[in-house]
């Protein structure tokens, strides 16, 4: 591994400072974005339930909104279960909107890592032709140093695209996970509002 880096030149460091902050992100937001932490499908029934047995208290509220985002949604909801269903609808969307800029923390480090390290690869890949170039001397060309020239453009060329492409597909999954996490969420914080308002059944 030292020698592909001894390879590859000074310029090698930047990607690989881009491939550490990805992997931390990616490993990260795997287990951050799962949905039964972010909405617990047997949450709902487990609120109503509580509702008809004993109503709303600090206490539920509480446990409601440091169980998981989905219970942060609906404890902000059930603040206001006095209030008509608009305004217990625009409180919610309120801390929805809070829950799914969480939810989008630290993907746009991750998209910038995927757009970047080919562009990091293809400034080695330029470093390593002005050696290349830079070898060549009246006399001639220096093998040694037109050999490492050659190694330092294509050693960053390829390590731009291995850190660009798993960045890059993770980065579209965890958007489109965040986006199903949002509606889902949206959808069972809709059902919450119209049953505390008996315009559905739990």
């Amino acid at each position: 591994m030292f020698a592909i880096v001894e390879a590859a030149g000074w310029p090698i460091w930047f990607l690989i400072l881009a491939s550490v902050i990805a992997v931390g992100l990616i490993v990260e937001r795997l287990i951050f974005l799962r949905s039964s932490r972010i909405a617990p499908p047997a949450l709902l029934d487990e609120v109503v339930k509580e509702l008809k047995q004993h109503g709303v208290s600090d206490g539920m509220l509480a446990k409601l909104a440091k169980g998981s985002p989905l219970g942060c949604i609906f404890a902000a909801g059930l603040k206001n279960i006095k209030s008509p269903p608009d305004v217990m609808k625009e409180s919610i969307e309120e801390a929805g909107r809070a829950i799914a800029h969480d939810l989008e923390r630290f993907l746009t480090t991750l998209g910038t890592i995927a757009s970047i390290s080919p562009l990091l690869g293809l400034f080695g890949t330029v470093v390593g032709m002005i050696e290349i170039f830079g070898s060549q001397t009246a006399a001639g060309n220096s093998p040694a140093i037109l050999a490492h020239g050659i190694s330092v453009a294509l050693y960053n060329t390829a390590y731009g695209l291995i850190v660009a492409v798993p960045s890059m597909i993770f980065y579209r999954h965890f958007r489109s996970k965040v986006d199903s996490l949002s509606i889902e969420m949206e959808q069972q914080a809709i059902k919450l509002v119209e049953i505390v308002h008996g315009q559905r059944r739990g």
